[in-house]
């Protein structure tokens, strides 16, 4: 049941980012390059009304908090995250929009979705070479959150900011980001092209 049930909601998952656009590389790249930011607009909102919700819910006790997974942060986070940034400028996809725009059709997708599981075999082949090394070594406490989240037992980097709070604050942050925003910063408009 859970597995048909993750099958589903990543379908719908699927289905919002290809009616947002997310599985064009060319109104990703737009995005990108600021030439069109509905799809950033979108990402904002998304994110801020998620963590509203979420953190609310938490507070009024709809959410157990033992279902958050905090992540643990460290130098190859950053560099991992590096490298992913620069996937996403050169294809026009990050892996979810790639995995989504493969299921449209596009073969270019489908080359970036096989590249993005040889490249995880890299890392899980090579992952004993940097075990146990910095580049694995924990950061700021490594699974630390910014404020307290009572009925979380990670420590928090700043002691007495309640970190519910805190991300209440942030989504309603990205929300009016969202709608601040203008459509585009620069010049120029990105279009939806078929797939190559």
């Amino acid at each position: 049941m859970e597995i048909l049930l993750a099958l589903l909601l990543g379908a719908a998952f699927g289905a919002a980012l290809d009616r947002a656009g997310a599985t064009s590389p060319d109104l990703i790249i737009g995005m990108l390059t600021l030439r069109v930011l509905h799809l950033a607009k979108a990402i904002l909102l998304a994110i801020g009304v998620a963590s509203v919700l979420m953190f609310a819910a938490q507070m009024a006790g709809l959410i157990e908090v033992g279902h958050m997974s905090v992540k643990a942060a460290y130098i190859g986070v950053f560099f991992g995250g590096a490298l992913l940034g620069l996937g996403w400028a050169i294809s026009g996809f990050c892996p979810g929009t790639g995995l989504a725009s493969a299921a449209t059709g596009r073969t270019d997708a489908a080359v970036f979705a096989v590249g993005g599981l040889a490249g995880a075999a890299a890392y899980m082949l090579t992952f004993p070479l940097f075990d146990g090394t910095w580049v694995l070594a924990d950061l700021a406490g490594g699974k630390s959150t910014v404020g307290a989240v009572p009925g979380l037992d990670n420590p928090a980097l700043l002691e007495g900011l309640r970190g519910d709070l805190v991300g209440i604050a942030l989504g309603a942050v990205f929300v009016a980001a969202a709608f601040a925003l203008p459509d585009r910063l620069t010049g120029g408009h990105a279009k939806m092209v078929p797939a190559r």
